[in-house]
């Protein structure tokens, strides 16, 4: 009887205007998460041999996969099992999905590690399974940066899932279907499956809340269904299948049919003339913890990124130089994959066990470790048969010339600090030489740009200080005293060959034990305590700290989440802030003037914890930086350190990927109210017409900007799912960057990338060069030089990718110039494929450019060979 009566209603057909749901089987595994990377492959290989089965018994069930990293780790365990999903891709039912290497996070990964995203994970899928995918698929990342949309176009992706939106705290996201328009104005068809689930059981329930939560009706009549048990593996069931084949074609029912990706978001793009646009990121309101928990994982992406791309540029330089040299393709890839692998959505934001982390560090050490060594081979190649003597070959990984104060090694393991400039500008390509008895100094630049420079190198004997190239630069002195500004003079003047720096006076002690440092381009005045209670940019004597106020302010907040500990932090943790107060008289100063000048202080933060600062002001340094070691030992606390700044602006900008964007600094909306922290990468910026105040950083993501006051994330204490996690000491530099005139033209972009890319300083086997040599050179310092790296498709050939963009937001022609033997030069996408309309003419040694704001450009050089 129960039968019968199941006949007739699933008998009876639903009319042509009927929703239509497409079903698809997914099994969501976090490539590590509260289990480890080893776990990972098992669950992988138990779900999908479930889902192989399922495969065979039912011809049309299509089951999606992402994470080009699981299915590799399958290949290489269980070689059968993979066979069989390649033949079932064959078949159109096994949906490679993603296009990248992992399930990254959105936020945190550099521009160029989202890049190399796609380019590891869609030259994967090409070579395992015959094509490309054309779907970003990213279901459980904690939002989604406005570079994103730029960057699947360019990686050949023009569709994205995801529906870790619907779990905004505060505020409901608007749509679930609708175009994406990212920063600079690329657009991708988006779409949030209604059920707000990537786990659906196939129940009518879920069904029918796919429908009723649709918040675009009447724009289309399309929506995903992803079914199948997920997180921790597992996936589809055989139950699962049939339920969905009973609701095919149902009376009060919307339609469900088991599709595919590619079927969906052709039904959507077919109807998508009604749909509306959302411009810019995708802000999940919740998780913002994740920008600061298991600070050392922070710091060892942030190192390695920078590693990765110190090891491609001289790896390229030394490429066009030695005959000899093999760029190391092979192990670069290795390396990248670590790192990609390290940025999954639950590693690099630190919701991870223990064991986990542990693991992550360890992938960090072995990056540093290969990559050191990869660096000095490329260091020995690159001096390789030249002329001058033995040293250090000093190189500036950056496209623009930096006059720097470096630390040297000296016999026995020592430092003295040398003044390390560029190549002055009157000669691009010339030999820059001095003659002091005591002095030697043969920069050669491997690369350079148009007064600034990328790849440049000098030689220094061991134990030798600066080089005399002539330069304007301004002494510097550090004092501590009882009024502003005493004994801060610094005066201009033009340094050549046996010149010293203007000495500074020795600091003299004053009742009050404040210290003032002075370099003639900010003045910094820190109290007894070690807070900042000036600073001044010195050409207009505007001060940047609010009046009344204190910044390098430390602060404490209790931090106890309503649901998960490791992700979140809640807006009420504000109302429990608790400024940590110094003892008078720990400060002291540390380096007496002269290139650099610096003063020390300790402070107690609680009886568990304590932290040591060292703030440093280099001659000719536009920001004073603030060089911090904290023991950490607390329980759901949370510090971050505070600069209220003499600004008002209701906008404050930070960086994103190959960009900026800006966020309010009030609260007048929810959707305001809810950015009470927020990510950045390396700088943040406060400015109002003609002054602003930016604030730095080497290794940190969480921040904001609350009225005038800029607060930097520095250190959380989460119990849950590690108890650990950053339990410990920690090392990390912030920095403080007053400014006339807006940020882009004051240099807050380059600053930001100086404090991130220190001057490599790398020991030679043997000679060095003596002669500057100048590979490349971009017209305006808008257009960021952001990577030079062979190109994949030509392991042993001598064609090099140069990637750049445009930082500023604005439209701009600009000229590329090289010396390299270029025989060809051509535009290609983000995974490196020719653009065959982007032939570029090469004339003069130059290539010419044209840039929208935030656009990204990739191009291939194609080389002579070097002589032998």
């Amino acid at each position: 009887m129960a039968q019968d009566l199941a006949s007739k209603f699933f008998g009876q057909r639903g009319g042509e205007s009927q929703h239509t749901i497409h079903a698809m089987g997914h099994c969501h595994i976090d490539s590590a998460w509260l289990w480890p990377f080893k776990e990972t492959v098992r669950k992988c290989a138990r779900s999908w041999v479930t889902a192989v089965q399922l495969m065979e018994r039912n011809p049309e069930f299509i089951f999606v996969c992402s994470q080009a990293q699981q299915l590799e780790w399958v290949k290489n365990q269980y070689p059968g099992l993979y066979s069989r999903l390649q033949e079932f891709a064959c078949r159109g039912q096994f949906v490679p999905v993603g296009g990248t290497w992992v399930e990254m996070d959105g936020n945190l990964p550099s521009g160029e590690a989202m890049v190399r995203q796609f380019l590891q994970g869609q030259n994967f899928f090409l070579q395992e399974f015959g094509k490309m995918c054309s779907e970003f698929w990213l279901p459980d990342s904690f939002g989604y940066s406005a570079q994103l949309p730029q960057i699947m176009r360019s990686c050949g992706i023009r569709h994205f899932l995801t529906q870790k939106l619907s779990w905004n705290l505060v505020n409901s996201f608007p749509h679930h279907t609708f175009f994406w328009e990212g920063l600079d104005g690329s657009c991708v068809l988006a779409h949030f499956p209604p059920g707000d689930s990537y786990g659906m059981e196939g129940s009518v329930e879920e069904v029918l809340k796919t429908v009723a939560k649709n918040r675009d009706k009447g724009r289309t009549n399309h929506s995903a269904f992803l079914f199948g048990f997920g997180d921790g593996g597992g996936g589809p069931t055989q139950t699962m299948v049939d339920r969905l084949k009973r609701l095919y074609n149902t009376d009060g029912l919307p339609r469900v049919q088991l599709s595919s990706p590619e079927q969906l978001f052709s039904a959507l793009e077919s109807d998508s003339g009604q749909l509306c646009t959302w411009v810019g990121e995708l802000f999940l309101e919740l998780h913002n913890g994740t920008y600061t928990t298991h600070a050392q994982i922070k710091k060892g992406n942030r190192e390695c990124e920078r590693i990765l791309h110190d090891v491609e540029l001289l790896s390229s330089l030394a490429l066009v130089r030695s005959a000899q040299f093999l760029y190391p393709a092979a192990q670069l890839q290795d390396l990248w994959r670590l790192l990609l692998l390290n940025q999954f959505h639950d590693v690099v934001t630190g919701s991870c066990i223990q064991l986990v982390a542990e693991e992550a560090m360890c992938h960090y050490e072995d990056i540093r470790f290969h990559g050191n060594t990869l660096l000095n081979a490329a260091a020995a190649a690159l001096c390789a048969g030249e002329p001058g003597p033995e040293g250090l070959l000093i190189v500036n990984t950056l496209p623009w010339k930096r006059t720097e104060v470096l630390a040297l090694p000296r016999p026995g393991g020592t430092h003295s600090l040398g003044l390390i400039p560029s190549p002055g500008d009157s000669a691009q390509h010339g030999l820059c030489s001095c003659s002091c008895p005591n002095l030697t100094a043969a920069p050669a630049s491997p690369a350079a740009c148009v007064c600034c420079a990328r790849g440049e190198c000098w030689h220094f004997q061991v134990g030798q200080s600066c080089p005399g190239t002539s330069l304007m630069t301004w002494g510097f002195s550090a004092s501590q005293s009882g009024a502003s500004g005493e004994g801060g003079l610094g005066s201009g003047e033009a340094i050549g060959c046996g010149k010293a720096l203007l000495a500074s006076r020795p600091p003299s002690a004053k009742t009050d034990g404040s210290v003032t440092l002075d370099n003639g381009i900010i003045r910094v005045r820190l109290d007894p305590t070690g807070r900042l209670t000036s600073l001044v940019l010195v050409a207009s004597n505007r001060e940047a700290i609010a009046e009344g106020a204190i910044g390098n302010q430390f602060v404490l907040f209790d931090d106890v989440p309503l649901y998960w500990d490791a992700w979140d932090v809640m807006d009420y943790h504000l109302e429990t802030r608790k400024p940590v107060l110094g003892q008078a008289g720990t400060l002291a100063v540390g380096t007496e003037g002269g290139m650099r000048g610096s003063a020390w202080f300790l402070l107690q933060i609680s009886p568990n914890s304590r932290l040591s600062q060292e703030v440093v002001l280099d001659v000719g340094c536009p920001y004073v930086r603030f060089h911090t070691e904290v023991h950490w030992h607390e329980d759901h606390k949370f510090l971050k350190v505070e600069f209220p700044a003499r600004v008002r602006s209701s906008q404050a900008t930070y960086e994103v990927q190959f960009g900026h964007l800006q966020r309010p600094t009030h609260q007048n909306t929810s959707w305001d109210w809810a950015r009470f922290e927020v990510w950045a990468h390396r700088w943040m910026d406060l400015s109002e017409h003609g002054f602003g105040l930016a604030l730095l950083n080497d290794c940190k993501y969480g921040a904001s900007v609350r009225g005038s006051v800029l607060s930097l994330s520095l250190l959380r204490a989460p119990k849950a799912p590690d108890a650990t996690a950053d339990m410990g000491r920690h090392e990390f530099t912030y920095a403080l960057m007053p400014h006339k005139g807006s940020f882009q033209d004051a240099g807050v972009i380059q600053a930001a990338y100086s404090l991130n890319f220190p001057l490599l300083a790398l020991p030679t086997p043997g000679q060095v060069p003596m002669a500057t040599w100048s590979a490349f050179s971009v017209s305006s310092p808008a257009v960021v030089l952001e990577t030079v790296k062979q190109a994949e498709s030509t392991p042993q050939g001598h064609t090099l990718v140069l990637r750049l963009y445009e930082a500023h937001g604005s439209h701009i022609d600009c000229w590329l110039h090289t010396s390299l033997p270029v025989q060809e030069a051509v535009l290609c996408d983000l995974l490196e494929r020719r653009d065959p309309a982007g032939h570029l003419p090469f004339r003069d040694a130059r290539l010419k450019l044209t840039f929208s704001p935030f656009q990204v450009q990739s191009l291939l050089v194609v080389l002579q060979a070097p002589l032998n």
